[in-house]
């Protein structure tokens, strides 16, 4: 646990040296910024101190020597030590001279705000110091006896026999509740109000799709996770690109998934069901794989809360989030905030990141987005009700953001996501990918990339061909079987009450979706598709 109980007990550091790196990080996430505005010495993560650090601690854990643990993050020694002594309701001592420094000349203001990587602070009794001791030494790990656990209540600095801060722990940890004012913000209910009536239906509908393959929000990453190296202990089964990251843990036969989502125009024009479908994206994308959601981690990104309309977005994003956590049964197990980030006076779009894991229980049992053989039949799980409001096609070909966020029902999301998992563990579907930024038409263009192999669609729906092709939806996953799978794959869907769509099959090198008159609304060749969703993000920087 992260307590600091048991007064006598020990509180020790092991992991990296502490140097000056981060001081004050915390409060530069949380601060108005000007031109005048410096920013602190950023951390230098060392992944493999990372690997060695954990695993030394899981060693100790295991064996019932720690009685309390947490990592160091922001305001370091400051809050983890407080934060421990606070749950136990003990005091604390540190002595910042025994706590091993990377750079000369440290304040005790220094080590005790620091935020550099790779540190761990523990509580254990006294007669398991040696043992402690020897357990990093085995992994090359460096460890400090820096502190006691006392029972005055007290949080107490020292630097030798100088005493340099003693404050009651209530008081650090135990402030009083604020509740700001909140106010709705003036464009909200201006902005939802829009409608697509005067919109005009556009002529050529490819070269939207090739615009919108180009966005920064829908194109490849590569550029960016191919700088760094993500075989590393070759544990790494399905690469970064796909809907989920997935890696084998090694020795079990199991899996774990991991992905990020959020979307700041949708929590912009609607922060309540904004910060829920960021919770349900993120699912949906384990789900693709085969991954049942375990928990998730949260990066709440925001203006000055001290504006009611920041505070009132704020609040929504939660409630929003906090609905679909336990909706989904999806508990929050860490986070992050940051707030006043605003330049020039303008705020940014309210920013929930959601990073979410997953387990699979079968690692042999993953699938990705790729479509993988021709003929396969392509079908789509979940009501297809795509809404031109908010989205990344009125954003970047018409230049609007505004309009209604796409409706959102947790009951529906779980039964999809539910039987999108089933499929794939029963071996029913060799694809499955959601409907996000872009629609239906970015979906089935994304598949085409990622096998290299075309499809053609007839689409059985009415509606104006923009919205149909690039509307978007939630709730919806793409999915792609052998012909002689398809009636058990509609059987299943329909036992589980979800709704489905056949819509056309794979084959050719080009991407043709067809309306129901089976005129052609795109005809895309792969090679064209690929070229704009690899090579715009390097076109960035």
């Amino acid at each position: 646990t992260g307590q600091a109980a048991g007064p006598g007990n020990l509180v020790l550091t092991a992991g990296a040296k502490t140097g000056k790196d981060g001081i004050q990080g915390c409060t530069f996430a949380s601060e108005e910024l000007s031109e005048e505005t410096e920013a602190p010495d950023i951390q230098r993560g060392d992944p493999f101190l990372e690997n060695l650090l954990i695993e030394a601690c899981l060693e100790l854990m295991e064996n019932g020597y720690v009685v309390g643990i947490q990592d160091m993050g922001a305001a370091g020694f400051t809050s983890s030590s407080a934060e421990m002594a606070g749950r136990a309701g003990t005091g604390m001592e540190i002595d910042v001279s025994l706590v091993p420094q990377r750079e000369e000349g440290m304040t005790p203001y220094d080590v005790m705000l620091s935020e550099s990587q790779e540190r761990m602070l523990l509580v254990i009794e006294p007669k398991h110091e040696k043992t402690a001791k020897e357990v990093f030494d085995k992994y090359n790990v460096e460890m400090a006896v820096v502190g006691r656990v006392t029972a005055d209540g007290i949080y107490r600095v020292r630097e030798g026999e100088e005493i340099v801060a003693e404050i009651p722990v209530q008081a650090l940890t135990e402030s009083p509740v604020q509740y700001p004012e909140q106010r709705e913000p003036e464009y909200y209910q201006r902005l939802r109000a829009w409608t697509p009536d005067e919109l005009p239906v556009p002529e050529n509908c490819d070269d939207i799709l090739e615009r919108l393959l180009a966005s920064p929000n829908i194109a490849s990453k590569e550029w960016v996770y191919n700088q760094y190296d993500h075989m590393l202990m070759l544990n790494t089964v399905v690469s970064p690109g796909a809907d989920a990251a997935v890696l084998r843990i090694k020795g079990t036969g199991k899996g774990i998934a991991l992905t990020i989502d959020g979307n700041s125009r949708y929590c912009y024009l609607d922060p309540r069901q904004g910060g829920a479908i960021a919770v349900a994206e993120a699912a949906r994308n384990l789900s693709c794989v085969g991954a049942e959601p375990l928990a998730l981690t949260d990066g709440l990104n925001f203006g000055n809360p001290e504006k009611p309309e920041i505070f009132w977005q704020f609040h929504q994003v939660v409630e929003g989030m906090s609905e679909a956590c336990r909706q989904m049964e999806i508990p929050v197990i860490s986070g992050n905030v940051s707030l006043n980030n605003e330049s020039k006076g303008e705020p940014i779009n309210p920013t929930p990141v959601v990073g979410m894991a997953g387990i699979l229980p079968d690692i042999e049992k993953y699938i990705t987005s790729a479509f993988q053989a021709p003929g396969d039949e392509i079908i789509l799980l979940g009501k297809f009700t795509p809404q031109l409001g908010a989205g990344e096609y009125l954003a970047i070909v018409h230049g609007m953001e505004q309009g209604a966020v796409p409706d959102l029902n947790l009951d529906d999301e779980n039964k999809v996501q539910q039987c999108c998992r089933k499929l794939i563990r029963e071996g029913k579907v060799k694809t499955a990918h959601d409907c996000a930024e872009g629609g239906l038409a970015v979906a089935v263009a994304e598949c085409c990339i990622a096998g290299k192999m075309g499809a053609t669609l007839q689409l059985p729906f009415t509606g104006r061909k923009d919205a149909l092709l690039f509307g978007e939806v939630q709730s919806c996953i793409l999915v792609a079987c052998a012909p002689r799978e398809v009636d058990g794959v509609l059987q299943t869907v329909k036992e589980m009450g979800v709704d489905s769509t056949v819509l056309g099959r794979t084959g050719g090198l080009s991407l043709m979706i067809k309306d129901q008159n089976e005129g052609i609304l795109i005809n895309k060749h792969i090679e064209e598709m690929e070229k704009v969703w690899r090579g715009s993000i390097a076109d960035h920087f």
